[in-house]
């Protein structure tokens, strides 16, 4: 589907079509290739206490083996470094 801009008052608006269901608030971002990109504005999980007090954020390494970074393996505590 193509659409066209239109100017109005130093604004361009772009139009969305009526098959498309809308939200009254997007983030907007220029991809890199051009793009205009809409994401309908949401909350930050990370920034939701409730969220961030049922979740767990560690991590341990998928691979066997020997450290490439700063990684800690599971044998290894903060207290160590």
């Amino acid at each position: 589907m193509i659409i066209k801009t239109r100017k109005l008052k130093g604004t361009t608006i772009l139009t969305v079509p009526s098959n498309i269901e809308t939200v009254s608030e997007y983030d907007v971002y220029e991809g890199q290739e051009g793009q205009i990109i809409y994401t309908p504005k949401g909350t930050n999980p990370f920034l939701d206490s409730k969220f961030v007090a049922t979740h767990d954020f560690s991590q341990k390494e998928a691979f066997a083996g020997h450290a490439v970074g700063s990684e800690l393996s599971e044998d290894d505590s903060y207290a160590n470094h």
